[in-house]
């Protein structure tokens, strides 16, 4: 791979902790105690500054912590980890530093206080307005809070606030989610991210659909919610600008596009991913050795499988493709050395019959039939 993206780079940050576990649930993720975190917080420090050296002369425009929950943390917890952040690495002045939070964990006191500690991107996991659908999805607040927790958030100074949704799930419908999208834009946001549920194995969700005891909408049903998302959200000043995200203009998650970009970011954490410009590697997602490994002063980053060229290509094309403004050729040949339509011809002869793609002389980007029915066209450029 040639031409390494010489760009400012992203942090991610895992809180793997949440008050409780949602029933849909498989990311890393478990409800701990406050001696946990604690060990967890103080562990997440030690790694954080010992990875200093790698990337310190690199800038850093966005900062992300996700999870889990990270607002189960204490607001202490969270002001120590960046503040070791900041005396690490060089945080750009205008960096965007997002916080995932649901909204039964936060209080007018603790969304002032993030404010302050210098968050200025808010992602409220809302998932629904609907009291049953959020319920059967076994989150832990209500519609109410949702909306409560926004308001605070505006009154606290976040001028940029996301909401997370989901359809697809257990006792929702087609009116249901237009009920949902109807509050969400009720209450003007600045970001909507909206995503069908995928059921994943050994989760509750999956064993009680499996068992019989859920139903989940059926697929013509869900694909009704994806057309009435999609109908809707521009209609309302939301430009979609990625396969299952929306924003107002100026809005896009920056972190997010470095992921869909091939950019270069930073994860720390239990089960944290990194790519650094060439190669992509993981954290541990045992928390046990998680602890062990940095008490012990031993790196917790997994051996990086080995990745051949055609990987990469395949990689890059699946995310630059998500993007609305699509794949660059001239982008494509500056890191690769190669002509992405010579090496696809036939490809792109196949998706542009099936009227999944268009063709400019810069970009290949899908059509919005190609954005619903995306693995479709992903499938084509499997190595």
């Amino acid at each position: 791979m040639t031409g390494l993206v010489d760009a400012a780079w992203g942090i991610y940050v895992h809180i793997p902790f949440c008050q409780a576990k949602c029933s849909y649930c498989a990311f890393v993720s478990q409800v701990g105690n406050e001696q946990l975190q604690q060990e967890y917080v103080a562990a997440l420090c030690r790694e954080i500054t010992a990875a200093g050296g790698d990337f310190s002369a690199h800038s850093v425009d966005s900062l992300f912590f996700g999870g889990g929950t990270p607002t189960v943390l204490q607001t202490d917890a969270l002001a120590l980890i960046l503040q070791t952040i900041r005396q690490t690495f060089s945080l750009a002045p205008d960096a965007e530093i997002s916080i995932e939070a649901n909204p039964g964990t936060v209080t007018a006191q603790s969304l002032t206080s993030l404010r302050q500690l210098g968050f200025n991107r808010l992602s409220l996991g809302v998932q629904s307005f609907d009291d049953r659908v959020l319920a059967a999805a076994g989150r832990i607040h209500r519609a109410e809070d949702a909306e409560t927790a926004f308001g605070l958030a505006r009154q606290a100074g976040f001028d940029n606030i996301g909401f997370d949704l989901m359809y697809g799930l257990p006792q929702q419908t087609e009116a249901s989610w237009q009920s949902t999208l109807e509050h969400a834009i009720m209450l003007n946001p600045d970001h909507l991210s909206a995503y069908g549920l995928k059921l994943e194995d050994g989760t509750p969700l999956a064993v009680a659909v499996e068992n019989g005891r859920e139903i989940l909408p059926s697929e013509a049903d869900e694909e009704a919610m994806y057309d009435k998302l999609n109908d809707f959200l521009p209609m309302a000043g939301f430009e979609r600008y990625e396969v299952a995200n929306y924003a107002k203009p100026g809005r896009q998650c920056r972190h997010n596009l470095k992921y869909w970009r091939s950019l270069p970011f930073r994860g720390f954490g239990l089960a944290a991913h990194s790519f650094d410009g060439t190669q992509r590697f993981a954290n541990t997602d045992n928390l046990t050795e998680y602890l062990q490994r940095i008490a012990a002063g031993q790196s917790v980053v997994l051996p990086p499988e080995e990745t051949d060229e055609a990987t990469l290509i395949a990689e890059y094309t699946f995310t630059a493709l998500r993007l609305a403004t699509g794949l660059s050729y001239d982008d494509f040949r500056q890191r690769f050395d190669r002509d992405f339509r010579q090496i696809y011809a036939a490809e792109l002869q196949r998706l542009l019959q099936k009227k999944l793609i268009v063709q400019t002389d810069q970009a290949v980007f899908l059509t919005p039939r190609g954005m619903k029915f995306g693995n479709r066209v992903f499938a084509e450029f499997l190595p």
